[in-house]
């Protein structure tokens, strides 16, 4: 798993039926910037994911890829790589917030 900042949205009119209804995102993985790990960075990489939860355009996510990302109840039969599986309320680092949703 990791942590991504939802960046866009993606639609698709045309797609497989089993991908009917679900909401694609644009997301940017993000990391702890390692000189003073008091901030989180952009890893400059960029993945589509299917989300279940209802994230929008600037919320931190919780993603995972690959096999696990299919072993969800609501994307178990679905051709995917990444899902959404949490909104980021806050991330510590140490003994410091290095994001908070509020």
């Amino acid at each position: 798993m990791f942590v991504a900042k939802v960046t866009g949205s993606l639609v698709s009119t045309q797609k497989v039926d089993s991908m009917k209804g679900f909401k694609l995102l644009i997301v940017e993985p993000y990391r702890i910037e390692a000189k003073d790990r008091k901030s989180i960075v952009t890893t400059g990489r960029t993945f589509v994911a299917v989300d279940t939860l209802g994230a929008g355009i600037g919320d931190f996510v919780i993603l995972t890829q690959g096999s696990s990302a299919r072993l969800t109840p609501e994307t178990k039969t679905l051709p995917i790589d990444a899902v959404v599986v949490g909104i980021v309320d806050k991330v510590q680092v140490d003994e410091g917030t290095v994001y908070s949703r509020d």
